[in-house]
C-alpha cells in the first residue's frame, strides 16, 4: 500500500541530494526504501523535472529521457496519472492555495489518493488542508 506522495523537489533530492531533505523526511524515505515500500509521484512532476533541467536548475549525468524513464520504472515509485478526479480536485483547492498548476495537481493527487505529501514547500506545509511530512 502506498502512503506517501513525493513532490518534485523531494523526488530530486531523494535521487540526487539526500542531505537536503529534512531529517524526518530522510528517515521516513530511508525506512520505506529498506522495507521495499512504494511511494507515489504525480505525473506532473516528470514535466516539472524536464522544465527544471531545461532551465539549468538541476543537472543530470544521464540524458533527460533516461532519467525520467528510470523514475517511471523504479520499483519503489508509482507514477500517478492525471485523472478527471484529480483535475477537478485541483481547481477546488480554494483561493488560499497558491496558483502554481503543478503544485495544485500534486496536492490534488495526494488528497484524491489519501496520501501524505512529502514536501519542502512552506506554502503547502502551512496551508493545512493536506497531510504533509
Amino acid at each position: 500500500m502506498i502512503s506517501y506522495l513525493l513532490d518534485t523537489h523531494i523526488l530530486v533530492w531523494w535521487r540526487q541530494d539526500f542531505k537536503r531533505l529534512r531529517k524526518v523526511q530522510a528517515q521516513v524515505l530511508q525506512d520505506l526504501e529498506e522495507r521495499g515500500q512504494v511511494s507515489g509521484v504525480s505525473a506532473i512532476s516528470l514535466r516539472e523535472l524536464a522544465k527544471m533541467i531545461q532551465r539549468g536548475r538541476i543537472e543530470l549525468d544521464v540524458p533527460l529521457e533516461a532519467w525520467l524513464s528510470e523514475i517511471e520504472q523504479h520499483p519503489l515509485l508509482n507514477v500517478f496519472p492525471l485523472t478527471s478526479k484529480i483535475a477537478a480536485e485541483s481547481v477546488r483547492l480554494g483561493d488560499d492555495f497558491h496558483r502554481d498548476p503543478a503544485d495544485q495537481i500534486i496536492v490534488a493527487t495526494a488528497r484524491c489518493h489519501d496520501l501524505t505529501l512529502v514536501t519542502a514547500d512552506d506554502r503547502i506545509r502551512k496551508w493545512g488542508k493536506v497531510r504533509v511530512l
